[in-house]
């Protein structure tokens, strides 16, 4: 996959279905953390609050995967955590039914309500629990 410069060229990079579930990731999150900044950060569509990155996906063969950087801390049983070393979890989703917008909406409420400091991770030599 190319390198796009706007989330916008990342979803027009991506087949239709994949294409169809990110625009509904974007609508949601979008809605639900109107005041958070977006962009394309490591080649994935990213959205901060206040420079700390929340959620984002990523393209993977199996799917799109939403993952969430303080996930783990929300006890969601749907999101499987990441390697361990940080505090990240995800799911993946392989068609545009799969998402529950039920869900998303609570794991959004949780990501702006549960946070751990990952803009300062390097400063502070480890995860801060910000929220």
């Amino acid at each position: 996959m190319l390198k796009p410069k706007t989330i916008q060229a990342f979803v027009d990079l991506l087949a239709e279905e994949e294409k169809a579930i990110c625009l509904l990731l974007i609508e949601i999150i979008n809605k639900e953390l109107a005041d958070a900044g977006a962009k394309i950060w490591h080649a994935h569509p990213v959205w901060f609050l206040d420079g700390n990155p929340i959620v984002g996906f990523s393209m993977l063969k199996a799917g799109i995967r939403l993952m969430f950087w303080s996930g783990v801390s929300f006890e969601e049983p749907q999101l499987v955590a990441g390697t361990g070393k940080f505090k990240d979890a995800s799911i993946t989703y392989a068609s545009i039914d799969q998402i529950k917008e039920i869900d998303l909406r609570r794991w959004l409420t949780k990501a702006r309500a549960i946070q751990w400091d990952y803009k300062n991770v390097m400063r502070n030599r480890a995860l801060v629990r910000l929220k």
